[in-house]
């Protein structure tokens, strides 16, 4: 019994570990994604181009990188199996994270815009669709891109989840996966 609880903590470090690298690395290439997304959604609306279409068309440049990035870096390790499926499941998430970034803007330019146009400027459109829409964007986006598009790949051997759906067990969680 002492020896369970001995390797516990060096297993939930580990998986603590991994957490935070996947989390940095994730970290970089939004980064560079939220970089690529700034400057081209600036220059869209320099260029005339109404508010939500250019943050929508900065956003889908954006997921290109963002998407290469987080599949052959942050998690190369894991399962790349059917890349149609993972480039579809990506952007489809992606377009729920686009839309909570959306309604942020939205609701802070045409909403409160309503009560005072300082929330019309350039300013307040950059604080609420590209700090307050993206992080609440991203947190969604880290959760659910580990979780469904670049999922923890099983031991060979080991039967996949649908083998065990199907016979009616449930496989215990993986500990480089989050389980939530």
């Amino acid at each position: 019994m002492p020896e369970a609880s001995a390797t516990q903590p060096t297993g939930l470090r580990s998986r603590f570990r991994a957490l935070i690298r996947e989390l940095g690395k994730f970290g970089t290439v939004g980064g560079v994604a939220f970089a690529i997304d700034v400057a081209i959604f600036n220059v869209l609306l320099h260029s005339g181009f109404e508010t939500l279409i250019a943050k929508t068309v900065s956003t889908v440049i954006a997921t290109t990188f963002a998407f290469a990035g987080n599949r052959f870096w942050t998690w190369r390790h894991r399962a790349h199996t059917h890349m149609a499926r993972q480039y579809t499941t990506f952007f489809v998430l992606n377009a729920i994270g686009l839309g909570i970034g959306l309604a942020c803007l939205a609701i802070s330019h045409y909403g409160l815009g309503q009560l005072s146009p300082i929330f019309q400027t350039q300013l307040a459109d950059n604080i609420s669709g590209q700090l307050v829409g993206t992080a609440a964007g991203s947190l969604f986006r880290f959760w659910s891109y580990r979780r469904f598009v670049f999922p923890a790949s099983a031991p060979p051997g080991t039967p996949s989840r649908q083998e065990h759906h199907a016979a009616g067990v449930t496989p215990p969680p993986s500990p480089a996966r989050d389980t939530a």
